[in-house]
């Protein structure tokens, strides 16, 4: 379908579907999907598995000296249609996606020996092309020179909704407040934070989705792919 291995490159808040996305347009294409959110997710589990983070501090100079113990794959799972992270050969998916881990990883996103290690493993992985990235700075930091750059967005509550109805879904009970309350902090984090924060590329197409399904999500890329002739 594709003319050219092309680098999309997906960035956005917290909670806004990129990944969803990403993944449904990386299948579209026969690309390679990305999840490097995931990727700061199991570094934090692995943190707070280790005893790295105790009370809401995290103890860097630990976690700097075992970096290298941490290996992080992705694995599609046909059965279920779905990637799967994997921490040092184990399935995290689960873990990584619960509210604990989702009030540290901003803060472990943020230190910068963290994202060196993920940026570098990160680019080694898309530098054949054919692939799809989402995250928090693909298109600034990651992938600069990326085919086609997406800023994601959407509302608070609309985002918190989101995530409350997923993980109600995984039968988690959980709050919607303390949920969009955590929506609202990592956007702060994200886009304060002196490591890479989250900005948009200059030359990033916005994608406003509060309004939009999975479907519309697509066709609107689709679109756009065709007519800078990506497709």
């Amino acid at each position: 379908m594709q003319k050219k291995k092309s680098i999309i490159a997906i960035d956005g808040h917290s909670s806004c579907g990129k990944s969803t996305v990403a993944k449904d347009l990386a299948k579209e294409l026969g690309f390679v999907y990305i999840d490097t959110g995931a990727m700061y997710r199991a570094v934090t589990f692995f943190a707070m598995e280790n005893g790295l983070i105790k009370e809401g501090r995290i103890d860097e100079a630990a976690l700097a000296e075992r970096l290298n113990e941490i290996n992080i794959s992705f694995k599609f799972q046909p059965e279920q249609k779905k990637n799967e992270t994997f921490l040092n050969g184990k399935s995290v998916e689960s873990e990584i996606r619960g509210l604990e881990v989702s009030s540290h990883v901003s803060a472990v996103s943020a230190i910068g020996f963290v994202r060196k290690k993920l940026v570098e493993l990160q680019q080694s992985m898309g530098k054949t092309g054919g692939i799809v990235m989402d995250g928090r700075d693909i298109g600034t930091v990651v992938f600069p020179e990326a085919d086609l750059k997406l800023f994601m967005t959407a509302q608070p509550e609309i985002r918190a909704q989101r995530r409350f109805d997923e993980l109600r879904a995984k039968g988690e009970e959980v709050n919607f407040e303390a949920i969009l309350q955590n929506v609202k902090q990592r956007d702060h984090l994200d886009s304060t934070r002196a490591e890479s924060p989250l900005v948009k590329a200059q030359d990033a197409l916005v994608l406003d989705n509060s309004y939009l399904n999975k479907e519309e999500q697509l066709e609107w890329i689709i679109n756009v792919l065709k007519q800078r002739h990506l497709l």
